[in-house]
């Protein structure tokens, strides 16, 4: 592994890389970001994404906003809301625009670790006093950022969470607000291609836990951790 791919040479890094380091994990750079590519110990990981694989996705770009002036403030940054709560789209640069409540986002980076929308946003935070009621929230620390793929991926939540997540129930872009494995999170159904897939994100200090439990949950249907080339199309 060159030692510009370990996963601490960057600023950032997962609460689980010593797991994926177990696991005889390859690591990748994509912008600031360092994340699992693939694991030399599976198989192939893009067959394996159809049935069922759970990636870590932890270090790639989060940040949040809430507050009655969140909705318009968001807009004129040329960023495109869900038209309700629990509610999520796909921007055309890849970012996953997750709408919690009426006056709170949720704004992840596509799987290349760029986000116009992100960059926009972080930019305005940095540069000028944000709009009267908005408050930037630091997702990137806060939450971790799971991806649960694959056909047998609902019956997997299903072992771990008490909402009904079939594809026939919950639609893609639909939000849930949950509990995890006794965890709360958010999953957000964000297939990827004709990749049925959710994300899946939650309190950063328990993120040992859930990675454990959701792995324990998939040893049933054959699922397997997989890296961030298997999302590829």
């Amino acid at each position: 592994m060159n030692p510009s791919t370990l996963p601490t040479s960057a600023l950032r890094r997962s609460q689980l890389y010593r797991r994926h380091t177990k696991l005889g994990a390859d690591f990748v750079t994509l912008g600031d970001s360092v994340v699992v590519s693939h694991y030399n110990s599976m198989g192939d990981e893009k067959i394996q994404s159809q049935q069922l694989g759970l990636a870590d996705l932890s270090t790639l770009p989060r940040i949040g906003f809430k507050g009655a002036g969140t909705p318009d403030w968001a807009l004129s940054l040329g960023i495109e809301l869900p038209a309700a709560p629990n509610r999520a789209l796909v921007q055309a640069d890849g970012t996953l625009v997750a709408r919690l409540s009426q006056h709170e986002l949720l704004l992840a980076s596509g799987l290349d670790s760029r986000s116009q929308c992100i960059d926009h946003a972080t930019a305005r935070v940095t540069q000028a006093p944000l709009a009267k009621s908005v408050y930037s929230l630091p997702r990137s620390d806060s939450h971790s950022w799971l991806i649960l793929c694959g056909s047998q991926a609902p019956a997997t939540l299903a072992k771990v969470c008490g909402v009904d997540l079939r594809p026939h129930k919950f639609a893609n872009g639909e939000i849930a607000q949950t509990s995890i494995a006794k965890i709360n999170g958010v999953i957000v159904r964000h297939d990827q291609g004709e990749r049925l897939s959710y994300s899946i994100f939650s309190d950063s200090s328990s993120v040992e836990f859930l990675w454990d439990s959701l792995l324990d949950a998939m040893a049933e249907f054959n699922g397997t951790a997989i890296g961030i080339k298997a999302l590829g199309e």
